[in-house]
């Protein structure tokens, strides 16, 4: 008996094409583009992104007036991942998002218990080799492993304009990282594909169950043919 295995539709299937390519649902692989296209586009999505941010945590009163810097360091490493290596596991969304956000409570939270030192200024170089170290297990154990997310950690210890801003940061972040998501949905979606999963990855489909070869009937010439030669040789043997 043959057990057929059906694979479970995606869910973006059942949304309208128009709006479920800008998320990266295709109903057959995308055709491998040339070089020059990833380059162009890789390109312009990073200098989007980036530029978004800048203006936004640059111009925008709400940050301004909180010394919110203009951009946090981190996410021009992002960038590269986001637009240069989309179909990276380090690149899609759950890692860029909740991979940031991890990191940035872990090292504000591991920073904040070294303030509480009255030698806090010759601490920080382990507040911030803690902060990241930690951040990384943490990703590991969530499976959103996002390499720039380390830094995030990193920062709120080592950079002052990033400590001052104090638990602040966990919105900038989410922010920043929300931007970055939606610019290279835009973005890599026009000639490319992304994301190529948003929480986890499809399963493998299973494997074809082995081969199993049947035994030939045998035709009713084959039967005759046997049993002439059955009695042919009990023939023999009687005249022996």
């Amino acid at each position: 008996m043959t057990v057929v295995i059906q694979k479970s539709p995606n869910r973006l299937a059942r949304l309208p094409t128009w709006f479920s390519h800008w998320l990266g649902y295709r109903a057959s692989p995308p055709p491998k583009r040339p070089d020059y296209i990833i380059w162009f586009w890789s390109f312009v999505g990073a200098f989007g992104a980036l530029s978004i941010l800048q203006a936004i945590f640059g111009h925008a009163e709400t940050f301004v007036g909180r010394n919110v810097p203009t951009i946090i360091a981190s996410y021009g490493a992002s960038a590269v991942l986001c637009f240069g290596a989309i179909e990276a596991p380090l690149a899609q969304p759950r890692a860029l998002v909740a991979g940031h956000f991890i990191s940035a409570l872990i090292g504000l939270c591991i920073t904040k218990l070294f303030s509480l030192s009255p030698d806090f200024e010759n601490l920080r170089w382990v507040a911030g080799s803690l902060s990241t170290s930690l951040a990384i297990v943490a990703m590991q154990m969530t499976a959103t492993t996002h390499p720039p997310a380390g830094a995030t950690a990193l920062l709120v210890a080592v950079n002052d304009d990033v400590w001052a801003i104090s638990w602040y940061y966990l919105p900038v972040v989410l922010l920043s990282s929300t931007m970055v998501l939606v610019v290279a949905l835009l973005i890599n979606n026009i000639q490319r594909r992304y994301p190529v999963y948003w929480i986890s990855p499809s399963a493998p489909p299973p494997p074809p169950p082995p081969a199993v070869f049947a035994p030939a009937k045998m035709t009713e010439a084959a039967v005759e043919a046997r049993e002439d030669v059955v009695e042919a040789r009990e023939l023999a043997e009687q005249r022996v």
